[in-house]
């Protein structure tokens, strides 16, 4: 009779991201509302956010940060595999700035 060979679970070393869903339960829970709610909240703060960027530029989420509409200028860039040069449209991007305060929190300065 063979004997089976048990393999230890992996361990990982960083914590659990918190999920949409576990995010919207804590939401819940905290303000005494419904799960429903909870989601029907973020779903209106990203509708938000995604409709003030782009009409005004920019939305800010108070003591979090703000989303920035950011215009890249054309540029030359090069193709890493033949070493040609390209030119590279301009186009605009959408940034994410951590607010002071948050940023301060997390990452303390030295």
């Amino acid at each position: 009779m063979a004997t089976k060979k048990t393999v230890p679970a992996k361990k990982t070393t960083a914590a659990k991201k918190m999920t949409k869903a576990t995010l919207v339960l804590l939401v819940a829970e905290k303000m005494e509302i419904t799960k429903k709610q909870s989601v029907a909240f973020f779903d209106l703060l990203a509708e938000t956010a995604i409709q003030e960027t782009k009409k005004n530029g920019e939305f800010t989420i108070p003591g979090l940060g703000k989303l920035v509409k950011a215009q890249r200028k054309a540029r030359i860039g090069r193709n890493p595999q033949t070493g040609e040069s390209i030119k590279i449209k301009a186009k605009t991007a959408v940034k994410f700035r951590v607010a002071k305060a948050a940023k301060d929190f997390i990452a303390p300065p030295k």
